[in-house]
């Protein structure tokens, strides 16, 4: 039972106060693009996209939230946070069916790789290889016809300060068969311009398909933001705070990087320090910023955060940005050492970062990740910033009354309430399964005033919904009941993440409708829409 719909719409709260984020208590859904159903091997930018938002705004909806897109590959285990370039989309993405419909894809080449066995899980393998052939061959097309020629080499115009980059790299890593750039002739790796423009010549072709990839990336997700923003769902977007050292960025940016100048090699790599969970902390291996040259923040590396910022709020209407602690302090592990355990903590930019960002390019619609070991220094810079922090419930039943997440403890309405990320449990694996022993359970349902066990999901989406916190996030899997396969990534875990998907017709009109009573008894509910 769903409840009876409510005599009056509830009144509505105003914005948060100056210096936060302008938003409305509302709700929305968490969901990658690959996670989308469909004839394909993984989620595409296509139908599916537009009907899941339609189902947002049926249900009440009034976020999206997804992680970063930029380009993945086996390489890093096609995961979204490990990528090539921070700039570009991933083609992964790109929906072969509205190609087609231009006359760029055959319908043979369209049935080739459609077709897909209806299953819970994406096959990433198979859509990284298989796309490149329909993508080279409507590349061909594309340009032999030229209809659209004036829209691409605008395109190009206004992206050239990371498109030219991005698209040699990839060329090049398709050439020598690796992204690891310091493993090409050393002309090359060093990008000294004869060897650029060498290759530049000898590899148009696939610049060209690259730069081609890129176009269509982006026509068609500004055509699903726009399909977004018309139905009332604003999306969220991620951010990671570092970077590969094998992309795009690091070659061609190695001056906003700590790196050996002879070789070109980071002389310090990311991680965090030995804790709780591990004695010998986490090695990540990212290259750390050159955040300050003669005592200010160094230029060049301000002017890349700034238009890396820029680009990606251009995608996105909100931006969470992960790893929010590393602009207080990061914690610096010597390149050659194993282990994150003789690493050294440095100060980051801090507030004069921001200050710096906020004069170029005004408000900052920012969300920070501030989870895991959090110093009162971090706090007090989220605070003064205004940006809002998250709160995760799965973290929140530790058996300490005082614990931060327990929605008992939130300080004020300016954060978002989450039942999981991607990186958690689903709900209900989390709850039925081991990863909560008895006393916790029995903890848990004492807290809500459950007498059972029944839909522990739903239960956990009306905690979070009765909350203050403006803005209420819960995954997908969670809506649906799923248990722990279902879950998206294990942190920890190398293989086998990054895999799951809905399958078609899972979000029903019954619990759109269940979760818009939701949305509506607890004043999250925007504009009235109907269930059409």
């Amino acid at each position: 039972m769903t409840g009876p719909k409510a005599a009056a719409t509830p009144r509505r709260n105003g914005p948060l106060k100056e210096g936060s984020l302008d938003i409305e208590r509302a709700s929305g859904l968490l969901l990658h693009i690959t996670s989308l159903p469909g004839d394909r091997h993984c989620g595409t930018l296509g139908r599916e996209a537009a009907s899941f938002v339609s189902f947002l705004a049926a249900s009440g909806q009034s976020y999206w939230q997804v992680l970063p897109l930029g380009p993945v590959c086996p390489h890093w285990n096609f995961s979204p946070y490990s990528s090539p370039s921070t700039f570009a989309g991933n083609e992964m993405l790109i929906d072969p069916h509205a190609l087609h419909e231009r006359g760029w894809i055959t319908a043979d080449e369209l049935r080739a790789g459609s077709g897909v066995p209806a299953g819970d899980f994406c096959d990433l393998d198979a859509a990284a290889a298989g796309n490149a052939a329909w993508l080279e061959a409507s590349a061909r097309r594309f340009f032999a016809a030229g209809d659209r020629a004036d829209a691409f080499a605008a395109f190009c115009s206004r992206e050239k300060s990371w498109l030219e980059d991005y698209a040699l790299f990839r060329a090049l890593a398709d050439r020598f068969a690796t992204f690891q750039w310091t493993a090409w002739p050393g002309d090359i790796s060093r990008r000294e311009p004869a060897a650029v423009a060498r290759w530049q010549k000898e590899l148009q072709d696939a610049i060209r398909r690259r730069r081609f990839e890129q176009f269509i990336f982006f026509s068609q997700w500004r055509a699903l933001k726009e399909t977004a923003n018309r139905q009332g769902v604003r999306l969220i977007g991620d951010i990671p705070f570092y970077i590969n050292f094998e992309s795009a960025d690091a070659w061609s940016r190695p001056d906003i990087f700590q790196v050996d100048e002879g070789t070109g090699r980071p002389a310090f790599v990311a991680g965090v320090p030995p804790d709780y969970f591990s004695a010998s902390g986490q090695r990540w291996g990212n290259p750390l910023y050159r955040w300050q040259q003669d005592g200010a923040l160094h230029a060049p590396t301000m002017a890349w955060w700034q238009q890396r910022i820029r680009h990606l709020l251009q995608m996105v209407d909100l931006l969470r940005i992960d790893h929010f602690r590393g602009f207080d302090s990061y914690w610096a592990i010597p390149e050659a050492e194993p282990t994150a355990v003789k690493g050294r903590w440095h100060p980051g930019p801090g507030m004069a970062f921001f200050d710096h960002l906020k004069r170029e390019l005004g408000s900052l619609p920012l969300i920070a990740e501030d989870l895991g070991e959090i110093t009162p220094e971090v706090v007090a810079l989220r605070e003064r910033l205004g940006f809002p922090g998250m709160k995760i419930l799965q973290f929140a039943f530790d058996g300490q009354s005082a614990n931060p997440y327990l929605p008992h403890n939130f300080t004020g309405i300016n954060c978002l309430v989450y039942t999981g990320t991607h990186d958690n449990n689903t709900s209900n694996g989390w709850f039925y399964g081991p990863e909560t022993d008895e006393a916790q359970k029995q903890a848990i349902l004492d807290y809500m005033d459950l007498g059972h066990r029944d839909e522990f999901h739903w239960h956990f989406i009306r905690l979070a919904m009765q909350s203050v916190a403006r803005l209420a996030v819960f995954p997908v899997q969670d809506v649906l009941g799923y248990n722990e396969r279902f879950r998206l990534n294990t942190p920890g875990r190398a293989v086998g993440n990054w895999r799951w998907r809905l399958t078609p017709g899972a979000l029903t009109l019954e619990l759109g409708r269940r979760l818009r009573y939701l949305t509506e008894t607890f004043n999250r509910l925007p504009a009235a829409r109907s269930l059409s």
